[in-house]
């Protein structure tokens, strides 16, 4: 995020339809066969468990695999170019990423 803010001037990806999410990932497969970041986080907040965008965007929209979003402790969101599923992952990996602008 700390990149695509500072260097792009951008923000990750936010996704609110299964269109857009489709989209993405034939996109983000034109580049890479890894899953890339977008800019879901799920963290703890009062208590309870959940998931936001970024860029403060509605969370209106989610794509999770099975057994996803993991709570265990704050994860960041990759989204698959194999099956356009979201997986929560160590926030700290290195991986492509989306921006939008």
């Amino acid at each position: 995020q700390k990149h695509c803010q500072e260097k792009l001037r951008g923000q990750l990806a936010s996704v609110h339809s299964t269109a857009r999410n489709l989209e993405l990932m034939e996109l983000a497969r034109t580049y890479t066969n890894c899953a890339v970041w977008i800019g879901a986080v799920t963290s703890r907040k009062g208590g309870q468990w959940e998931s936001r965008w970024e860029d403060s965007s509605p969370w209106n929209f989610a794509n999770w695999a099975p057994t996803h979003p993991r709570h265990l402790f704050t994860t960041c969101t990759t989204l698959s170019t194999k099956d356009g599923l979201w997986r929560s992952r160590f926030c700290l990996q290195l991986r492509p990423f989306i921006c939008q602008y």
